[in-house]
C-alpha cells in the first residue's frame, strides 16, 4: 500500500493527529490551497460572472477513492468550481468529522497530484428543534459553534447554518415565523466574524424554507432578510451572508415508491428563478437548491438557467455504492439485515421493506465503515468507474467545465 493511502488510514481509523498533520503539509507543499466561495459569490451577486451552478457534494463512503474520481474528473474537464461538504447529520451516521473529512480528500488530492483551490463546507448545520425550544436552547446554540469552530480550523471555510427547522409557520406575520430563524444565523454569523480563520472570508449560507416541506417565497426571504440584516446592524459584523438555501419541491434523499423506485418530484423552477434573482438583490450570489442529486438527468442544467448559485448532491453517490453489483453481495446483505434488527422501531407505518432499507440505509454507513473500507480495491475501483460517470455528466449539465481560470483569476489576486 502506498504511504499517503497508509496516512490516510491512520487518521481515520487510529485517529493519528501526526498523520493528519502530515497530510495537510504535503497537500500545501504540492500546491492545493483552501479557499471561500465568498469571493465567488460575491462576484456572482455583482454579475461578473454566470451561466453555472456550483455542485457540493457530500461524500459518505469511501471517500480516499471517491474524492479521487471526483477530483480526476474535475482536471480531466478542467472544474474548477465544486465543493466538497459535510453535514452535521452525517457527521454522526457516517462516523467522519470534518477534521478527517477534509485530511481524507486532502490525501487524494495527493494521490492524484491535486494542484489548485479546493473548497471544503459545512452543510446543514442545523439546530435540533426540540433542543432549541427547550432549557437547553443555550447547550444547542453552544454546540453549533464548537461544531463552526472546529470545522473552520479544519479547513472548512464554507459554512451553511441552517435555522430553517425553527421556522414557525402557524405564526400569521411572516417575519415572526422567520424571527428564530435569523436571530440564530445573524448570531452564528457574528461568532464566526470573530473567529481566526486565516485571512479567509468565511463564506456563510443561511436557510428560509425545511427541505421537503412546503416551497419557499420571495415574502419569506424578504422578510427573514430584513430580520437578519436588522440584528446585522446591530451586531456590527460584516460581510452578511454569501447565499440562501431554498426549498421548491425535492426531498433530502428523494422519496420511492413501494417497489423502491425513485419518484420524479414537481420541481418549481420559476420559484427558483425569482429566489435567485431576490438573493442577489442582497448582495448574495444566489439560491441554493438541496436534495438534488436523486434529480432526473434532463432537470440539471435548469438549474443554470434559473440563475441557483449552488446546489448540493449525496444520496446518488451513496445509491450507487449500495446499487453496484461491485458491492459484495454478503456485506450488502449483512447491512441490510442489521438494519432490520436494529432499526425496525423507526418503520413507518404503511412502509414497505424496499422504501424502509432505502431511507434507513445510510444509517449502516458508520457501523459497516471499516468493512466497506476493507472491501477487495478491484471492487472499489468499478463502483468510483461508475461513479465518475455520474460526476462527470452534473459538472456537464452544470456548466462547471473550464471554471479552472475563472476560479484562479478571482482567487490569485
Amino acid at each position: 500500500m502506498d504511504d499517503i493511502k497508509e496516512l490516510a488510514l491512520k487518521s481515520i481509523f487510529k485517529e493519528d493527529g501526526n498523520a493528519r498533520k502530515e497530510i495537510y503539509r504535503r497537500a500545501e507543499l504540492g500546491g492545493v490551497i483552501l479557499a471561500s466561495t465568498y469571493e465567488l459569490y460575491k462576484q456572482r451577486a455583482e454579475d461578473k460572472w454566470h451561466g453555472f451552478t456550483v455542485p457540493a457534494v457530500n461524500i459518505r463512503t469511501l471517500t480516499f477513492d471517491i474524492a479521487r474520481t471526483i477530483l480526476r474528473e474535475a482536471v480531466k474537464n478542467k472544474v474548477g468550481a465544486f465543493i466538497f461538504e459535510l453535514a452535521r447529520s452525517e457527521m454522526e451516521y457516517t462516523d467522519q468529522s470534518m477534521s478527517e473529512y477534509v485530511s481524507t480528500i486532502l490525501a487524494a488530492s495527493i494521490k492524484e497530484n491535486y494542484r489548485g483551490y479546493l473548497f471544503f463546507q459545512g452543510d446543514h448545520f442545523q439546530a435540533e428543534q426540540k433542543e432549541f425550544f427547550s432549557e437547553n436552547k443555550e447547550r444547542e446554540v453552544n454546540f453549533l459553534k464548537n461544531l463552526i469552530k472546529e470545522s473552520i480550523e479544519a479547513g472548512a471555510y464554507n459554512i451553511d447554518i441552517d435555522g430553517s427547522t425553527l421556522v414557525r409557520l402557524k405564526e400569521g406575520d411572516v417575519k415572526n415565523q422567520q424571527r428564530d430563524n435569523y436571530l440564530l444565523t445573524s448570531e452564528l454569523t457574528s461568532y464566526i466574524r470573530g473567529l481566526n480563520s486565516k485571512g479567509i472570508t468565511v463564506s456563510v449560507g443561511g436557510e428560509i424554507g425545511e427541505i421537503g416541506v412546503k416551497n419557499s417565497t420571495c415574502e419569506e426571504l424578504e422578510a427573514f432578510m430584513k430580520g437578519y440584516n436588522e440584528e446585522k446592524e446591530k451586531k456590527g459584523f460584516n460581510p452578511g451572508l454569501s447565499k440562501i438555501s431554498v426549498q421548491t419541491g425535492t426531498s433530502h434523499g428523494g422519496l420511492v415508491d413501494a417497489s423502491g423506485k425513485l419518484i420524479e418530484p414537481e420541481i418549481d423552477f420559476e420559484t427558483l428563478r425569482k429566489l435567485s434573482n431576490e438573493a442577489r438583490k442582497y448582495g448574495m450570489g444566489g439560491a441554493v437548491q438541496h436534495g438534488s442529486s436523486t434529480l432526473p438527468e434532463k432537470y440539471f442544467d435548469q438549474f443554470v438557467k434559473t440563475g441557483a448559485v449552488e446546489i448540493h448532491l449525496a444520496t446518488a453517490f451513496q445509491n450507487i455504492v449500495f446499487d453496484s453489483k461491485y458491492l459484495p453481495e454478503e456485506l450488502k446483505e449483512e447491512m441490510y439485515d442489521w438494519l432490520k434488527k436494529d432499526f425496525i422501531s423507526r418503520r413507518e407505518k404503511g412502509q414497505t421493506e424496499e422504501q424502509f432499507i432505502y431511507r434507513k440505509r445510510k444509517k449502516a454507513l458508520s457501523k459497516f465503515k471499516k468493512e466497506i473500507w476493507q472491501m477487495p480495491q478491484d471492487s472499489i475501483d468499478k463502483i468510483c468507474e461508475e461513479l465518475g460517470e455520474k460526476i462527470s455528466l452534473i459538472f456537464c449539465k452544470l456548466g462547471v467545465y473550464n471554471t479552472v481560470e475563472l476560479i484562479q483569476e478571482i482567487y490569485s489576486k
